[in-house]
């Protein structure tokens, strides 16, 4: 900071005295503030991980406008409040929110308030929740001035155009919005005709975001836009111009990802693999280039896949891709009136051939609440689906989307849904307020003990598990199982507790001793197991009882590797102390099993085993 008076008609160095006594400061290292828009791009996100590939992709596609346009992620786990204080410390000329079901809500609440504290902030929304009826959302949100309908980087620039007071803009002639006019009437332009994917700027690198903004968060990456299937309860049947992004720009980008080693990559395509060269141009260039340590995520359709595909697929590192596979049902009609394109016979083949050669993890979906489904079929389903043995099954519920066919039969179906988004399905023709409660619970006992993948091996026994009295299967089928964990749980008032790990493992052991299971004492090794597959417990759990290896045994084989380093090598520099607190034994059906934490499965986070004796 420099002190300056005013002498003669110009500003001279000096002690801060001028001729008439005045003190002036001024700070030459900072230029006076430039009167500039302000756009704010606001993504409300589910979780911190999560980051919004929208608003990135309408920055980068306005780049010209860039320096006037600023991100702000937020989630939905924050106090609005202190959104709120965010945005008014900011001060945007204009606030853009993306809308979608996870947010709505949360977004509404923030835009009732901005009017208080920022009168003259303009407001506009964007994303498939505000798309669909946009004139309705205008009517409902009257402090908004307009909505981006569909896809929105054209449509933004345009808009940015508009908000610099650029010559001859004006919104009457921007396609793609609904908006308020001078009088206050809604206007609804023209729709915008879709995009060529190749102009869309790639969002990340040091042009427009450093990668340090998505530093432990999951990196979304789309190929392609559109769908070319019709299911009737997905928005994306809706756009039918499937589109492509040019391959040579995908490999420069996938290439970016590798070099800066991202965690994982997650596809956004809605079906990746439809078409066959693409999907394997992307899949060849990630084996040949793989670094060891990025993840990429893909959603496909399983009975798609050809021969090349599965062939390449087999060959990759373990955890270099995963696959989320959509089945949503086993029920011919279903699929037939939701307009499903699937070959169950081929999903079934084509996931197991995945599954044998161990190097992907695989996400089946299943969908509770279509038509001709009630809970009899569902559980058919769900036995299917559990039979290829995904690595997740996610049992979802039927989201009524506005705009969708699933939306339109709402009526002809006896389709009752909540209200407020996500719309969830709460009953149908076919399937009772009181079931959709059963199977709620149901998913809560998947999510538990079979998606978390810490109860595999005791899981697989409950599965063939004899009844004592030698009358047959206790469980007749997966889904038996897990209904009666549902039933368990909620006879000893369970539910809505947050229970430790090693709580659930109790609370299965106590399932077992009360379910009419042959297998004694044997059940507690295979929870030992799989508690010692992910957890060093130091701590052994009182129902597991006392271990069957012998101090003294213990620590023979210790020392005796401390030597010779028959199992664990890569701790050399550890002594035999060391090694054995870094490890653990345990007797499994008379094996001597030792569990090795510093070497893991790259799938499922399992500790290497050895088999030590028999």
């Amino acid at each position: 900071m420099q002190y300056y008076y005013r002498g003669q008609g110009k500003m001279q160095k000096g002690t801060g005295q001028s001729s008439i006594g005045d003190v002036v400061k001024f700070d030459f290292t900072t230029s006076p503030k430039e009167e500039k828009m302000k756009i704010i791009l606001a993504a409300v996100n589910a979780k911190y991980i999560h980051s919004n590939l929208a608003v990135y992709s309408l920055r980068a596609y306005a780049r010209r406008y860039s320096r006037d346009i600023m991100i702000k992620e937020y989630t939905i786990n924050q106090q609005p409040d202190s959104i709120l204080m965010d945005l008014y410390t900011e001060a945007p000329d204009v606030i853009c929110f993306s809308c979608y079901l996870w947010n709505i809500l949360y977004v509404e609440q923030i835009m009732t308030e901005l009017p208080k504290i920022l009168p003259k902030a303009r407001i506009w929304l964007g994303g498939p929740e505000v798309s669909y009826d946009a004139p309705e959302m205008l009517r409902r949100y009257p402090m908004v001035e307009g909505i981006m309908c569909g896809e929105g980087e054209e449509t933004f620039l345009e808009l940015a155009e508009y908000f610099h007071e650029e010559a001859g803009k004006s919104l009457k002639n921007i396609r793609g919005i609904a908006y308020r006019d001078d009088e206050g009437s809604i206007q609804v332009n023209e729709s915008r005709p879709v995009l060529d994917l190749s102009t869309v700027p790639f969002i990340y690198g040091r042009e427009y975001n450093d990668m340090e903004t998505f530093r432990n968060r999951i990196i979304y990456y789309e190929s392609s836009r559109g769908c070319p299937f019709s299911c009737s309860y997905c928005l994306s049947s809706i756009d039918k111009c499937l589109r492509f992004r040019d391959i040579d720009l995908v490999r420069e980008e996938l290439q970016f990802f590798l070099d800066h080693r991202v965690p994982q990559v997650k596809f956004v395509d809605r079906t990746f693999n439809c078409r066959h060269d693409h999907a394997m141009a992307v899949w060849s260039y990630l084996a040949e280039h793989d670094n060891g340590i990025t993840n990429f995520h893909f959603e496909v359709s399983a009975d798609l896949l050809n021969d090349a595909e599965i062939t390449l697929i087999q060959t990759m590192r373990p955890g270099l891709i995963q696959l989320e596979i959509g089945v949503q049902s086993a029920n011919d009609r279903t699929i037939r009136e939701i307009r499903r394109t699937m070959n169950l016979d081929e999903v079934r083949r084509k996931t197991a051939l995945i599954r044998e050669a161990g190097n992907v993890h695989q996400h089946l979906d299943l969908i509770a609440g279509l038509p001709w489904e009630d809970y009899e079929s569902f559980a058919r389903s769900f036995d299917v689906v559990y039979a290829m043995k995904p690595d997740q099954l996610q049992l979802g519920f039927l989201k009524v989307l506005k705009g969708s066919m699933m939306y339109e039969k709402a009526e002809e179906y006896g389709l009752q849904y909540q209200s407020r988004p996500p719309y969830e399905v709460l009953s149908t023709k076919w399937l009772p307020y009181r079931d959709v409660i059963r199977l709620k619970k149901v998913e809560e006992m998947v999510e538990v003990y079979y998606n978390s993948g810490q109860f595999r091996h005791t899981l697989e026994h409950l599965e063939t598990a004899e009844k004592k009295n030698g009358a047959g299967r206790c469980f007749p089928t997966a889904f038996s199982l897990f209904e009666a964990l549902a039933v368990f749980y909620d006879s000893r008032g369970l539910n809505g507790i947050s229970h430790s790990r090693i709580a659930r493992y109790e609370i299965l052991y106590e399932f077992i001793q009360e379910s009419d299971v042959c297998g004694g004492d044997g059940w507690r090794e295979w929870l030992a197991l799989d508690i010692y597959l992910r957890e060093n417990v130091k701590n052994r759990p009182e129902f597991l009882g006392e271990s069957k290896v012998l101090k003294e045994e213990a620590a023979e084989f210790y020392r005796r590797e401390e030597e010779e380093r028959r199992f664990l090598k890569e701790y050399e520099g550890y002594d035999y102390r060391q090694m054995r607190k870094m490890t653990h034994l345990e007797r499994i059906e008379d094996k001597l099993l030792l569990f090795d934490y510093r070497n893991r499965n790259p799938l499922n986070g399992d500790a290497m085993v050895y088999e030590v004796q028999r």
